[in-house]
């Protein structure tokens, strides 16, 4: 049981496949409501130029990569409108803005995972600093990009900031994806708690490790590639991520009792390991 004295939602494991046919899905849903994913890939890609823009004008260019790392970290919660479409067009209705807000606004527990997400967030960025302090001095100042890049190819201080930020790094990165991957669209779609929502999300992961490790690198990949080019690739790869999120989250959670027809046995699930009560 949860928490909140509900039942726990129940994990299945998932394939490559089953990711393969969420991409595809993914795909779909952006193809069929183009407007509302192109929103939210503008509002990523304008929020990275502006980024760029700001760290240019502080001369500290080079957070550009763990920024925009970092600032990638947040899309789970920034997505949760590309969910809510894909849940509409899977039910066969039309999705309306207005009715996106007000689903999103009424789940209470959405603003507390947003919290979760958001100080992760900020441990990233004060681990980047943290390194740069140990590894590169106190006081270090970059006036370029290249000059940051210089430093850290081809210094031993540098080649070790490199190596200690990098794992580091993939390590918050792999705890904050364990705790989203399916978080946010559970939090969407049921009434339970965030805490049941994060336990649920690491059970998926536990349960399908190399799917889901590779699902991570997909991501990782596909935001690198698509960030290069001023990160317009942003407007498109973003949504399709997105919706992909939420076609995966139905792979990996079964339906609740009530969804499922009588005929429908629940399949090859995990469910959370009970605790017998004393007393």
């Amino acid at each position: 049981m949860s928490i909140s004295g509900k039942v726990d939602p129940v994990v299945r494991p998932v394939t490559v496949a089953d990711i393969a046919e969420a991409l595809g899905q993914g795909l779909r849903d952006f193809q069929a409501a183009p407007a509302y994913g192109l929103a939210f890939g503008a509002f990523y890609a304008v929020g990275g130029m502006l980024i760029m823009a700001c760290l240019t004008a502080l001369h500290m260019v080079y957070f550009a990569y763990p920024l925009a790392a970092g600032f990638a970290l947040l899309g789970p919660f920034v997505a949760l409108g590309l969910y809510e479409v894909s849940r509409q067009r899977e039910v066969g209705r039309k999705p309306s803005v207005m009715q996106i807000v007000g689903l999103v606004r009424s789940r209470s527990e959405l603003g507390w995972m947003a919290f979760v997400t958001l100080f992760l967030f900020v441990i990233w960025m004060y681990q980047v600093r943290l390194l740069i302090a140990l590894f590169l001095g106190i006081g270090a100042s970059f006036g370029s990009l290249q000059e940051f890049i210089s430093v850290v190819l081809t210094t031993n201080e540098g080649l070790v900031f490199l190596a200690v930020g990098n794992c580091v790094g993939a390590a918050l990165a792999l705890v904050l994806f364990s705790l989203t991957v399916v978080s946010f669209p559970l939090l969407l779609d049921r009434d339970v708690d965030v805490v049941t929502a994060m336990i649920t999300s690491v059970r998926a992961v536990v349960t399908s490790p190399l799917p889901m490790i590779g699902w991570a690198a997909t991501i990782v990949l596909l935001l690198a590639v698509s960030a290069l080019p001023y990160f317009l690739g942003l407007v498109v790869t973003l949504p399709i991520l997105g919706h992909t999120t939420w076609h995966l989250y139905r792979k990996i959670v079964a339906p609740a009792a009530a969804e499922l027809p009588a005929s429908e046995p629940a399949g090859n699930v995990v469910p959370m390991p009970q605790v017998a009560s004393r007393g």
